[in-house]
């Protein structure tokens, strides 16, 4: 039998038309582009043809496949501590503003005896990237060998590691979508979120879709139908996978950016910081305890006693951090002051991250650098009273010719009212196989 051979301007076509992309059109195109003989421009065209056509559940199901054995999959499950296999389990967002919440949950999960592969990634659009925000603590590297990260799993319990040779494939796709206008899409989301968490090598994984103005899909159906599609990708591999729906209408804590955001997750990690922070964080480390089949252990006592803290000093020593410089933060500021009397009526979760990556803290091309200082500071958080001229928002960058497109993007995108606006719940629901 004569094999047929693909071409990309057929594939392209293919899925521009309306069209559904066969097992192997899909194989062959995702090996093609991992071993350059597709190009950037065409597979960029590819990715706007799925987001404006979408995908069937069938074809995100190969995608997604296609994407995990485009690399290594990483297998612990030979690793002991104390005898007894690790409870290997990880968390991943679907991007938020503001949302920082690996950086305390991880040390907790740690200290309440989960160990944690976490393979995490940059700033894609408006969000942050976790491993920009911990690239901003002095001598900090994810790039460590699959050595070191099997080691500090036995005796850390965590690793936090760029992707490297898992899912090679996304990681060019995810470079591309951050600078193509590609981002928001249920089926390139939840191929990329899965891909790479099912070749880390984790028995459990807890979903963290976000749901609001700040999140990659605005509505609550189209986020519970990206919950729903990752929860049930991950169950198919043989990964005990849920997802929470969290509300992502306003920014996560009060700092946005990179060092701030570190700074304000060592608040939570000593015990104070900001409520939703420290909400999001407990809430998400009990499902993943839950996962992992770890009971009778409080996430909450230990941010309480310290121990949490310790053990995100240790992670961060072990992989050559030094907590003890301080981080930069910006030297040139912008502070926007309240106009009037009342309470803060809005803050938009989107205005802000665009605001923040106008100062620097993303990127405009593939691998730009970020700016460590970068970011912005919230004085008032939603329905907090304020009074004319105290500060809202200070702005911070490395460089001040950016103010100007920061303030514009952030113009229009909160408001002082003179009513708190009703209270809405971060924790929307839950989602499990079979929902």
């Amino acid at each position: 039998m004569t094999q047929f051979t693909f071409d990309a301007p057929t594939v392209i076509r293919t899925k521009r038309d309306g069209g559904v992309l066969s097992d192997a059109a899909i194989d062959w195109v995702i090996d093609a582009y991992t071993h350059g003989r597709v190009a950037d421009e065409q597979m960029s065209a590819l990715l706007m043809a799925i987001f404006l056509r979408g995908m069937t559940a069938a074809e995100i199901a190969r995608w997604t496949a296609a994407m995990v054995d485009s690399g290594e999959r990483m297998d612990f499950s030979d690793l002991r501590r104390g005898g007894r296999p690790l409870a290997l389990v990880d968390k991943h967002s679907t991007g938020g503003v503001g949302d920082k919440t690996t950086i305390p949950l991880v040390p907790v999960v740690m200290a309440c005896g989960g160990a944690v592969p976490q393979a995490a990634g940059r700033g894609l659009g408006h969000t942050g990237g976790t491993l920009d925000k911990l690239e901003s603590i002095a001598g900090f590297t994810a790039e460590i060998s699959k050595h070191q990260i099997r080691q500090q799993l036995c005796d850390l319990g965590a690793a936090i590691f760029a992707a490297g040779e898992l899912a090679p494939a996304d990681r060019k796709i995810y470079a591309l979508r951050d600078i193509t206008a590609t981002t928001e899409s249920l089926p390139l989301i939840a191929s990329s979120v899965m891909s790479k968490k099912i070749a880390e090598g984790a028995n459990a994984l807890v979903l963290d879709t976000k749901v609001g103005s700040g999140a990659f899909l605005k509505t609550e159906e189209e986020s519970r139908e990206l919950a729903r599609t990752m929860v049930e990708l991950g169950t198919a591999h043989g990964l005990t996978t849920r997802a929470v729906l969290t509300d992502m209408s306003t920014p996560l804590g009060c700092a946005i950016g990179n060092a701030v955001e570190v700074a304000e997750s060592l608040e939570v990690l000593a015990g104070g910081g900001p409520p939703d922070v420290v909400e999001l964080t407990v809430t998400l480390a009990a499902e993943m305890l839950d996962a992992a089949g770890l009971d009778g252990v409080d996430p909450a006592q230990t941010l309480a006693d310290g121990s949490a803290m310790d053990r995100f000093r240790d992670l961060v020593a072990a992989q050559g951090g030094d907590l003890g410089q301080d981080l930069h933060v910006g030297p040139h500021a912008e502070t926007i002051t309240a106009p009037r009397d009342g309470r803060m009526e809005s803050i938009d979760a989107m205005a802000v991250g665009l605001a923040v990556w106008r100062l620097g803290a993303g990127r405009s091309a593939p691998g730009e650098r970020v700016q460590p200082g970068a970011g912005m500071y919230i004085h008032r958080r939603v329905g907090e009273p304020v009074s004319a001229g105290e500060p809202l928002f200070t702005l911070y960058t490395e460089t001040p010719d950016r103010f100007e497109g920061a303030i514009a993007e952030l113009d229009g995108g909160w408001a002082v009212g003179d009513a708190a606006p009703p209270a809405r719940p971060l924790i929307i629901d839950r989602i499990t196989s079979g929902d």
